[in-house]
């Protein structure tokens, strides 16, 4: 059987669980012509997921009752739009930063196409999931001190990290946009996220429209330290116009 990448190879996985109620590591390893290693890692990512149960060799599928109630959280139509045109910037062998965050972590599944990526990340998640990708991403990670409120390494230790490295792009998240004054946050824990801006050639915010003009206390990034704003196209057209006047260049992604 031909190679697949790993969304097919994980959805042919759920089909085949469905059909059966149960696989082995051993059978899917022969179906796929690909190592039992990355087999497993595709069952222990599903059931992540809520989408089947690991047992020994192999997997089950959910109880009804557990199928029944299930609510896995699904990326938005939004925020797969900003992911869309974010990927869009990336060159092949750019060596690029991403920031912990939904809206940020949207951009890995964007990836597979690239060539040649160095990336490094704070976020564990985000981490696992460049791991999984089929062009195999040359992966860096910040550690640091574990802030649980931010669910990423934050600190002195990442930030001496960061400092070792130079990057052609920054894509960073923001609970709010000032229109005056920058991007906003609820973390007070701002610093790595201006030593990010600071060993970034290029700065790309990536925010959904409701957020625009939502004022928080915490200043993260001022307008002179961004070079491009992602959002989608539920902004309105003064806002649009304001954000331009700030010399920004903006990215309205269409929502499909």
């Amino acid at each position: 059987m031909s190679k697949r990448n790993t969304q097919q190879r994980r959805h042919t996985i759920l089909t085949r669980l469905a059909d059966n109620g149960e696989v082995t590591v051993d059978e899917l390893s022969s179906f796929f012509q690909t190592s039992e290693v990355t087999i497993r890692k595709d069952l222990a990512e599903l059931e992540k997921s809520g989408l089947l149960l690991r047992c020994y060799g192999g997997a089950v599928s959910l109880p009804a009752e557990i199928t029944a109630t299930s609510n896995t959280e699904k990326v938005s139509k939004q925020k797969q739009a900003i992911a869309r045109e974010a990927a869009a910037q990336i060159n092949d062998h750019n060596r690029i930063i991403i920031d912990s965050g939904r809206t940020t972590a949207a951009i890995v599944g964007e990836l597979n196409q690239k060539k040649g990526l160095v990336v490094m990340t704070n976020s564990l998640s985000i981490a696992n999931s460049l791991q999984e990708l089929e062009n195999e991403p040359t992966l860096l990670m910040t550690g640091g001190t574990w802030d649980s409120s931010s669910e990423a390494f934050q600190g002195k230790v990442a930030e001496l990290v960061l400092r070792s490295y130079d990057f052609d792009q920054l894509f960073i998240g923001a609970d709010g946009i000032d229109i005056e004054r920058g991007t906003t946050t609820f973390n007070e824990l701002i610093g790595l996220s201006q030593v990010m801006s600071d060993v970034a050639r290029q700065v790309v915010v990536m925010v959904e429209s409701e957020k625009i003009g939502r004022r928080i206390p915490n200043i993260e990034l001022t307008w002179q330290q961004i070079d491009t704003l992602i959002t989608d196209d539920g902004l309105s057209v003064e806002l649009q116009n304001e954000i331009k006047a700030q010399g920004v260049n903006l990215i309205c992604a269409q929502v499909k």
